[in-house]
Parts: C-alpha cells; sequence; structure tokens
C-alpha cells in the first residue's frame, strides 16, 4: 500500500483550530505530482482545498469540503485529513480538459450551449437552474454522489408534481452525461443514474377537454381580447398544434390553391432525442379560416410569420398566456383551461370521429403509445363503438335455410 504525505500542521483537528481564519489556504502538502492539499481557517469549520497544476506554469485551487474541525467525518461532506487526501486526488485527475474542474452550473452551461448548437429546447437546461442549492451548484461533477442528488429529487417530489420533477432530472442527466462524454475521467455516471431515477407512476393525464360550444366560445373570446391572440388560438383549436409550432409558422406554408382544398404546412416541434430535424406536415383547414388566414398575411414574405402578434413580432414562449387566461375569464370556462387544452380537445375529437390513432398522432405531431397512455378512455369510447358494429345481434331473426360450413382448418 502507497504511503500517503503527512502534515503535522494539518493531521488533526488541534492543530488546525490553532490557525489563523484567513482566505488564503494554509500549508498546502503534495499528495501527488502536481496536486497539494490545503486547508482554510474559516471562523467555523475549515475547509479542505486542493491546488492542481495546470502542466503550463500555472495552478488552479477549490475548496471541495468541510474539514472534520467540530464533527465527525462521515466521509462525504465533513472528511478527515485522510479523507481529504483521496477526495483531492479525485478531483484532480477527473478535471476537464481545460485543467480546472466542472462543476454541475457550467455542465448545465455546456449543455445550453449544446441544445442551442442541435436546435433544442435550451429552457430545458435552463430550467434546471432554479432549482439547484448553491452548494450543490458549485459542486464538481465528478464528486457528485447518489445520496446527495436523491435528497435533491425527493425534495423536489414534495414542491412540484412528479411528472415535473422527472422532466428538470432528465435534463440534469443529460448534462451530466455531455460532461462525462468530453472528460472520460469521470467516472461516477451511477451517482445520477441511481440518484435522479424517475420516479414512478408520474405520469398522470390530467387533460382538459372542452366541448366543441366552449372551443367555439374560447376562439370567439380570444378575437375578442386580440385580433392576433384570436387568429393563434383559432389555428390552435382546427389543427391542434403546440404553441412553439404555431410560433414557427410562416406566410409560405398557407397553401391555398390546392384542388383538395387550403391546408397549413405545420412545422413539427423540437420534442424529442438528439437533433431533430424540423420538418412541416400538411394540415387541411377550413375554407373560412383559410381566408382569414390570407388576409392576416397580407402581401408579407413568404418567410414572414404567418402568426405574429399585434407588434408583427413572432410569439414567445410565455407571450400568450396572459391574454389567453383573460379570453378564458371572458367565455365564462373554468380556469384550469390551457392552451394545450385545445390541443387536447383536438386529439379527443379526431378519436370520437373515427380517425385511427396512427393517422391522429400523425397530425398532432406525437406518437400513438403516447396518444394510448394520455387519451386511453377516449380510444375505449372509440373501439366500443366499432366492436359493437362487428358483434353478432343473437336476437336478430334468422331468414332462409341455417346451414353448416365446413373447411380445412387454418
Amino acid at each position: 500500500m502507497a504511503r500517503r504525505p503527512r502534515s503535522s500542521t494539518l493531521e488533526n483537528r488541534t492543530s488546525r483550530l490553532k490557525l489563523t481564519a484567513r482566505k488564503k489556504p494554509h500549508a498546502f502538502t503534495t499528495i501527488a505530482p502536481g496536486i497539494a492539499l490545503g486547508y482554510r481557517r474559516n471562523q467555523g469549520a475549515g475547509t479542505w482545498v486542493v491546488r492542481v497544476a495546470d502542466g503550463h506554469g500555472g495552478n488552479w485551487t477549490k475548496g471541495f469540503a468541510i474539514a472534520d474541525d467540530h464533527e465527525d467525518a462521515d466521509g462525504n461532506h465533513v472528511l478527515d485529513f485522510w479523507q481529504a487526501q483521496d477526495k483531492a486526488r479525485a478531483l484532480a485527475r477527473g478535471s476537464s480538459d481545460d485543467g480546472r474542474p466542472c462543476t454541475v452550473t457550467e455542465a448545465l452551461d455546456a449543455y445550453a450551449a449544446d441544445l442551442r448548437a442541435r436546435g433544442g429546447q435550451v429552457s430545458n437546461a435552463f430550467r434546471v437552474r432554479r432549482h439547484l442549492p448553491p452548494t450543490l451548484a458549485a459542486k464538481a461533477v465528478a464528486l457528485l454522489t447518489s445520496r446527495e442528488l436523491q435528497r435533491l429529487r425527493d425534495g423536489l417530489a414534495h414542491k412540484i408534481k412528479p411528472a415535473s420533477v422527472n422532466r428538470l432530472m432528465k435534463g440534469l442527466k443529460a448534462a451530466f452525461a455531455l460532461a462525462s462524454r468530453h472528460d472520460p475521467r469521470i467516472t461516477n455516471s451511477g451517482a445520477w443514474k441511481v440518484g435522479l431515477a424517475a420516479l414512478p407512476d408520474a405520469h398522470r393525464a390530467r387533460n382538459v377537454i372542452l366541448a366543441d360550444e366552449q372551443v367555439r366560445a374560447l376562439v370567439a373570446a380570444a378575437h375578442a381580447e386580440d385580433p392576433a391572440l384570436g387568429l393563434l388560438v383559432e389555428v390552435a383549436a382546427v389543427c391542434g398544434s403546440r404553441p412553439s409550432q404555431l410560433s414557427r409558422l410562416e406566410a409560405g406554408d398557407l397553401q391555398l390553391d390546392r384542388a383538395d382544398g387550403p391546408r397549413v404546412l405545420m412545422p413539427s416541434s423540437r420534442k424529442g432525442r438528439g437533433h431533430k430535424r424540423i420538418d412541416r406536415h400538411p394540415i387541411p383547414i377550413p375554407m373560412a379560416l383559410a381566408e382569414r388566414l390570407r388576409q392576416a398575411a397580407g402581401k408579407r414574405e413568404a418567410s414572414a410569420p404567418l402568426l405574429p402578434k399585434a407588434n408583427g413580432r413572432p410569439w414567445g414562449h410565455t407571450d400568450h398566456r396572459r391574454p389567453f387566461q383573460r379570453a378564458v375569464a371572458r367565455a365564462g370556462l373554468d380556469p384550469a383551461v390551457t392552451f394545450y387544452s385545445l390541443r387536447h380537445s383536438s386529439i379527443t375529437r379526431a378519436l370520437l370521429a373515427g380517425v385511427p390513432v396512427r393517422l391522429a398522432a400523425a397530425a398532432h405531431d406525437t406518437s400513438t403509445p403516447m396518444i394510448e397512455r394520455s387519451y386511453s378512455a377516449h380510444i375505449g369510447d372509440f373501439a366500443d363503438g366499432m366492436l359493437r358494429r362487428a358483434q353478432l345481434d343473437t336476437s336478430a331473426p334468422t331468414t332462409g335455410k341455417v346451414g353448416t360450413r365446413t373447411g380445412r382448418r387454418s
């Protein structure tokens, strides 16, 4: 077993507590080539500090754990001198390529940049930040443990919905996985796979489904609130598309001169793994809506937004929320109605009208399994009608001679 360096100044708490409280660490002790362990004396418990040579004549330092000045070491958050040596080596050798350890915050920054480059939803990285405690945000990814990550996940489960927790943790795990791919020396992937495992039974569809009369009332109320909002809501009601898709519709996506009727080329969403190409798929629309869109588009360029705000700019991610809620109140509907209620109602309307699930999924830019999970009750209603028409009515009168059909078994 290799011998570990000793330090009469840092080995025991009695010697450490005699040191002067200051920001500059005391008694850096070399514990490996290019790696030294120091101690910062604070008013309360001190902290261990690692100093690592960067190979270019400089070095970086980082505090990483509390010293066992006033409480016993636990091998994780509170460390004695010998445990601090092991953690310091792990931190130094699990650093990023530029010689500086990758913290949780930096991993999220890199993940956001990666999403932006791939055309993904950058909010998947940013929304996690609001829920991270400062101590965890500043900690190196290489030193994360499954227990502290599980405490983060379980603490959020008492504040927000389980499905929202899973969504946040999915983004955090993606950031950590990206950091580990760039630095193969980060070997604690089990920490976030175990600590941030998805909460079970989190998917609970709470889709607010509106009757056709309620949808029409909401569209009218939105037009009264703001003509630009009214057109956005009307297209959402007819097509069942997400706000992010509607905001990317361009004037050139409106097709009016087709023999089979007008339609719009709806952009696909950015949901899904990895880089997703934004395709456009056609959705038929009523003639009256097509005429309103034609008048609204006017002589704008083909690349101009088809559904802009009143100021001509595209709708942002949350721009529609407050005016939409005012339209909901104006229509006399439940405040629980959201913009996505129009999407849920459109999918349900298609299922109850006998549209095959696969076709309904394609038209609404989703998957058959997702529709089956979220709209199973309405699929059951649809299936009941089809099966009922195919069932034998034994009470119906028979006509003609009753014979026996014979044939080979298949």
